[in-house]
């Protein structure tokens, strides 16, 4: 009696069924139509060569035994795929593989008619790969500069370092997965994130790493619906082994780009695979957000990277500095660090600008060009007035070098300008009065409320102090 195809995948199924997982079965197995059956050949349809890699490389000894336990010594399996046609407009084309061939078949081309009247053919690349997947598939988007190497691990980063150093000897299996770093612009979490995946490429070579922009993701999945192309970009992105998103925040309110992303991110962490989110927020205040990916965003390790301190970043322009190959004065190190403090990216763009004139101009580096230089950066973007950066305004007012504030000298022309640091540390920044004693030689709170209400009675009594006073405040505003 001649057996029908459907009859005979039907109990294929039924025995793989009982072989693997539930979730398994339903992605991989359910999707695949049996087309023919013809000597012992079982012929069944896959909806893309993702799909058939992936079979061919976790389900293929399954498969071989169920084909032979129905078919006998002699049954074999054959797949067909389907390939969309992205060039010509022309119907979907199949292209037939057999089991157990996928190093001859990891892409391969296809010979498709071009011109039916003249009955020529040309050979085409396969057209299957969604537009930016294939360059992906080789290539994890990983800039090397960006490596822990060349990470300046402060108080403000270190927990978060510390945790992206264990995922990259262990990706998947500790408990930071997920791991969502998180900071304002400009404090390192691409340059972080960067840094895991290269480690884990270094540690593991065999593991696929990708890093993607949560833009580029939205653009590609765009790219698969228009193309009708869905599954194949979902069975792309199940392979991947460590999948870096930066920025996710970009996917608040897209809630289709959420949805998918849903199921990979579920896919991925059933599978123990890493997954790691940098944000500029922390999960709960994600707005616009699904509530069950914000939950998936909890189960692991959430770590912000705060603002550096003075000697952070110090450390980063000198390696900076070292890296390139450049060497310059250390007061202009130290007034660059003291003048640009919230954000890393404006601190190296300062110091490039300095370089830049330095070359252009074949002027020496040093103090008087840095402040013309900083002074002018500093305006022209928009900062937060800082501790460091009154103390430092200060200092140079009086000519005084920034450690003697921080001393316990009670020489009259010292304490005077700390007293004016304190001053103005209460009135234009948010720091409480212990924070401010803290930055001015470790004095309390009581310290502080006397130097403010020093610096207001010499104001209404000493017209050259109110001339200080009115001056460094339109320097300390600048």
């Amino acid at each position: 009696m001649k057996k029908n195809c459907k009859a005979v995948w039907e109990n294929c199924l039924n025995i793989i069924k009982d072989n693997i997982s539930h979730q398994s079965f339903k992605t991989w197995f359910e999707p695949i139509k049996p087309i023919k059956l013809d000597n012992d050949v079982l012929t069944i349809q896959v909806p893309s060569q993702f799909f058939y890699e992936w079979l061919e490389e976790h389900f293929i000894t399954l498969l071989k035994k169920t084909i032979k336990k129905e078919l006998g010594n002699h049954g074999r399996l054959e797949y067909s795929i389907i390939m969309e046609n992205t060039y010509n407009n022309t119907a979907p084309y199949t292209i037939k593989l057999p089991a157990s061939n996928i190093k001859s078949t990891s892409n391969p081309s296809v010979t498709m008619p071009i011109d039916l009247n003249k009955g020529s053919s040309k050979e085409i690349p396969n057209p299957f790969i969604i537009p930016g997947l294939k360059k992906i598939k080789v290539n994890s988007q990983l800039n090397e500069n960006y490596s822990f190497e060349n990470f300046i691990e402060g108080d403000c980063n270190r927990l978060a370092r510390s945790a992206g150093f264990a995922v990259a000897s262990n990706p998947g299996k500790t408990a930071f997965n997920p791991l969502l770093i998180y900071s304002n612009v400009g404090l390192g979490k691409t340059h972080l994130a960067h840094a895991i995946g290269l480690e884990v490429k270094t540690n593991f070579p065999e593991k696929i790493v990708l890093y993607v922009t949560s833009e580029q993701f939205t653009n590609q999945y765009i790219d698969a619906v228009r193309n009708n192309s869905h599954n194949d970009f979902v069975h792309f992105y199940q392979m991947i082994d460590t999948l870096i998103v930066d920025d996710i925040q970009f996917l608040t309110k897209k809630e289709k780009t959420q949805e998918i992303y849903f199921h990979i991110f579920n896919h991925l962490h059933q599978n123990n695979k890493q997954l790691i989110i940098t944000s500029d927020k922390p999960p709960v205040e994600m707005e616009g957000m699904n509530t069950r990916l914000l939950s998936r965003f909890k189960w692991g390790l959430s770590a912000d990277l705060q603002v550096p301190d003075l000697e952070t970043r110090i450390a980063i322009v000198e390696k900076k500095l070292y890296k390139d190959g450049v060497e310059i004065p250390k007061d202009v190190i130290e007034y660059l660090a003291y003048s640009i403090t919230t954000n890393i990216r404006e601190l190296e763009g300062a110091l490039i600008s300095i370089l830049a004139q330095s070359s252009l101009n074949k002027k020496a580096i040093n103090l008087d060009l840095a402040k013309r230089m900083i002074d002018k950066f500093v305006k022209n973007t928009s900062r937060e007035i800082s501790i460091d950066y009154i103390q430092k305004v200060v200092c140079d007012y009086f000519g005084l070098q920034l450690e003697t504030i921080h001393s316990k000298t009670r020489k009259r022309e010292i304490v005077q300008a700390r007293q004016l640091a304190m001053y103005f540390s209460k009135k234009m920044t948010k720091a409480s009065l212990a924070t401010i004693g803290l930055h001015c030689g470790n004095k309390d709170h009581a310290t502080v409320l006397h130097a403010c209400r020093t610096v207001n009675n010499l104001i209404e009594t000493d017209k050259q102090f109110r001339n200080y006073v009115e001056e460094l405040d339109k320097k300390i505003s600048l």
